[in-house]
């Protein structure tokens, strides 16, 4: 009867360690739950990037004002006979 008790006894601390400490743990599965959510905080971040990046293509393959927001804005190109104001602070 000692036996079984002790048999019993070690498999209960068997599974405890199991349970807090050993592979499958709850430490380590909330470990990959924390970065599951980070993963996915990630992969939004990026889609919502990827779709103002689409938008902005078929901007540039639609007409001429994307074309000439960015002409104006990134290489600073004006029309012909437009007077440009440059303001100094």
């Amino acid at each position: 009867m000692k036996t079984l008790v002790a048999v019993i006894i070690l498999l209960i601390i068997h599974l405890q360690y199991r349970l807090w400490l050993g592979d499958g743990s709850i430490a380590q599965i909330k470990a990959y739950q924390q970065r599951l959510d980070t993963l996915k905080e990630e992969v939004e971040e990026k889609r919502q990037r990827n779709e103002a990046l689409y938008a902005e293509v078929e901007d540039l393959r639609q007409g001429q004002d994307a074309l000439e927001e960015r002409a104006r804005d990134e290489l600073g190109m004006i029309r012909e006979g437009e007077t440009f104001f440059q303001v100094i602070q």
